[in-house]
């Protein structure tokens, strides 16, 4: 049987290689649906589950489904993450701070993803403040796990085109920001897709315990 993980992300890469995806979705379920039929297409098995990962529940029915359906869980790409209109943070209202924590660093937790090294000032600092967690329990979740055979690591997407931007106000912001890089445009997800996808494989076996910046330079 294929390897099987619990993703979002890399779907159609992971397909293509063969893995059979849990594809995690909190409210798009049309997405999801969507998800699921390009991995088919590429080539391997994925199934659609419905859960929230700020809620323990769904989180462990997330990977239960996993595990009735493909059989194992081989792999986990931790890649929830949620932003919120831009502002100053001391314009931010405890209730945004609660959910951005609870998604982005709780649910992180739960499920156990180079903006936290900008901090996003004026726009999403409790976003980057998030991430910034998940850095430090990347690190440090990959020193605990090591003598068990468990890789850690995480992939750090600078500005990349996705609808993230249009969910937190500003979809124009990847093409503005984008020329200011090195490489002089914002990335793809598939070009972040390909460092997961990579970073899962037998070719980074000696690879744990990293931090991967997908940032084009910046």
């Amino acid at each position: 049987m294929a390897a099987a993980a619990l993703a979002a992300l890399p779907r159609v890469c992971l397909g293509g290689e063969g893995w059979s995806v849990g594809v995690n979705y909190a409210s798009h379920s049309n997405a999801a649906e969507e998800a699921v039929a390009e991995v088919e297409r590429a080539g391997g098995r994925a199934r659609a589950i419905a859960g929230d990962v700020a809620n323990e529940a769904d989180v462990i029915a997330m990977f239960d489904t996993v595990a009735d359906t493909f059989g194992r869980i081989d792999a986990l790409v931790n890649n929830a993450g949620i932003v919120a209109p831009s502002m100053p943070l001391a314009e931010m209202d405890l209730a945004r701070l609660q959910r951005m924590f609870d998604v982005n660093v709780l649910g992180a937790y739960r499920r156990i993803a180079a903006t936290s090294r900008f901090g996003s000032p004026n726009e999403y600092v409790d976003y980057a403040s998030s991430k910034g967690a998940i850095d430090t329990m990347t690190l440090g979740l990959a020193k605990e796990l090591s003598p068990r055979g468990v890789r850690v690591n995480g992939v750090r997407p600078g500005l990349i085109d996705t609808e993230i931007h249009a969910s937190g106000g500003k979809p124009e912001r990847t093409a503005q920001l984008g020329a200011s890089t090195p490489l002089g445009r914002p990335g793809r997800a598939d070009e972040v897709a390909q460092s997961i996808v990579w970073l899962l494989s037998d070719a980074a076996t000696y690879v744990t315990g990293a931090l991967l910046d997908v940032a084009g330079g910046r």
